[in-house]
């Protein structure tokens, strides 16, 4: 009676209820149900036939596609592992994870085949390359044409709940990139979460503004079968075309990182057009502003909801969940909670704030410790890598690196990356903090705070900022700005203005880049 706790699961019911309901647009093409799951079932035929079997590994590098998400069912309904690779890394990147993930097919979009056959040499262990998209190449198979070719009888193996379902490769901002192992439990047990918390019905639509190979879509390559609601997919996040597929769509819910809701929210009026209200946005990846949330809701009329976690948590182990009381708040204040983290989700387990001798830190919105969590979202571990796996599980707990406060609601708040906590003459200073007081003044489109070493206080915070289109602004401005809205040892004691912050591929900020880019502060 035991049956294996996995997103195969959800995807069998939904095959079975709604097999005629809308699948999947991906510009033209429109698949229902049942001809979604036969074109997977058709491509795991495929795939056995070229010999993948129960373990064995297969990459795709594509944008947000019809292909790209029948992946996410053909390939672990096989007990194989998708290995979805961030199709804006370098082609060293792509060598490195193919060779590091033990890879045999390759999976890729038309953008991608040049990079791939530039490494092919180096990728000795691949049997098979497959262009989901493009004009056939010597040495790759096309994907449609062996669709067209297969049956869709194939042999299913027995799928345990703690095998692999995928590796996901983090960004290696600093080193080579960690492939995190998340099992098929991971997954499920993420989807029933968020379903729990952030219900979608089945006549919903879910626009694909999140990278796919991004923690597996935050797991909506799953959760939206699961509901049986529609995916639409977009392969590349333009603030123009986002609102047009909304509107032709009927779009209902979208997840995004804040830099995406920033380019959304600040979107020139005739870009946006006629925008629908009452859309539900997940926002998660790094702590939106409060001011950006407020935006959000305030002009667009939409519903955000941050959620936290991290690719070794499946991803979800947070949510900021509304509370009745909320609603007698100001929008502002309504704002600052929601850019809090918030509180355990019912399926991701344990998670609590630990000071440096390993103990709970105390509600009072103050003391800074790291968030640490364990239960059924954490990871397996890292794949091939037992040493950063004991590190960052050891004794016990996953440690996330990301530094927090806890609330006297139990709400968490991230104040910032633990290594970027600004510790300024013995006070610890939270660049998000000071992040979220830039970003309400209205010339500011981005910002980035790090710390910077200073001959009196040690360290200072610095602020590097990116200006809307056509705003001025000076330096002393907005010192003067945050002075106003902080205490003093808080503000900045510089500002560089850049036309943009560097990221990772995935989007995040890199501060480590910023840090060598700033100028030496002298005593103040």
């Amino acid at each position: 009676m035991d049956v294996a706790l996995t997103p195969l699961e959800f995807a069998r019911r939904t095959r079975r209820l709604y097999p005629e309901r809308e699948a999947l647009v991906d510009e033209d093409l429109r698949l229902t149900y049942a001809q979604f799951f036969d074109r997977c079932d058709r491509w795991s035929s495929a795939l056995q036939g070229m010999g993948i079997g129960q373990g064995d590994r297969v990459a795709s590098i594509a944008p947000n596609t019809h292909a790209q998400l029948e992946s996410f069912y053909a390939v672990p309904q096989l007990g194989a592992v998708v290995v979805p690779i961030n199709y804006r890394l370098t082609p060293d990147d792509f060598a490195y994870i193919i060779n590091h993930s033990g890879t045999k097919i390759v999976c890729a979009h038309s953008d991608s085949l040049e990079a791939v056959d530039g490494i092919r040499d180096q990728l000795p262990q691949v049997t098979h390359f497959v262009a989901f998209e493009g004009v056939p190449r010597d040495g790759w198979v096309d994907y449609e044409s062996v669709l067209a070719g297969s049956g869709p009888s194939f042999d299913r193996p027995r799928i345990e709940e703690t095998d692999l379902i995928s590796i996901n490769y983090t960004s290696g901002t600093t080193a080579r990139p960690k492939g995190v192992m998340i099992t098929h439990r991971n997954a499920a047990m993420n989807v029933v979460g968020t379903l729990i918390h952030l219900p979608i019905r089945v006549e919903e639509r879910y626009l694909w503004t999140l990278p796919m190979f991004h923690a597996n879509g935050w797991t909506y390559t799953w959760i939206v079968t699961a509901a049986g609601a529609t995916h639409v997919c977009l392969r590349k996040v333009e603030p123009a075309r986002v609102f047009e597929l909304i509107r032709q769509q009927g779009v209902t819910w979208l997840c995004a990182a804040p830099t995406v809701l920033i380019a959304l929210a600040n979107a020139p009026t005739e870009a946006r057009g006629a925008v629908p209200r009452g859309i539900h946005v997940v926002t998660a990846g790094a702590a939106p502003a409060a001011a950006t949330i407020e935006r959000m809701e305030g002009e667009l009329g939409w519903e955000v909801t941050q959620v936290y976690g991290l690719t070794e948590t499946s991803p979800f182990i947070t949510i900021c969940e509304p509370r009745p009381e909320h609603d007698k708040l100001t929008p502002e204040d309504r704002a600052t909670i929601k850019a809090r983290q918030g509180v355990e989700l019912l399926t991701s387990g344990e998670l609590t704030v630990h000071d440096e001798a390993g103990s709970d830190v105390p509600w009072d919105g103050e003391t800074i410790g790291e968030i640490v969590v364990r239960g059924n979202a954490v990871m397996k571990g890292y794949f091939e890598d037992p040493e950063a796996t004991e590190k960052v599980m050891g004794d016990g707990w996953f440690h996330t690196g990301d530094a927090a406060v806890v609330h006297p609601d139990g709400y968490v708040e991230i104040r910032d990356r633990m290594k970027d906590v600004i510790i300024s003459g013995g006070e610890n200073i939270s660049s998000v903090e000071v992040e979220g007081t830039l970003l309400r003044h209205p010339a500011v489109q981005e910002v980035a705070v790090v710390g910077l070493p200073h001959e009196r206080w040690g360290e200072a915070p610095y602020a590097f900022v990116v200006l809307k289109d056509g705003a001025q602004c000076s330096q002393e401005d907005l010192i003067g700005f945050s002075r106003d809205r902080l205490a003093h040892f808080k503000a900045p004691h510089g500002v560089t203005f850049v036309e943009e912050l560097p990221r990772t591929a995935t989007g995040k900020v890199q501060k480590f880049v910023l840090r060598g880019k700033a100028p030496n502060l002298t005593r103040q």
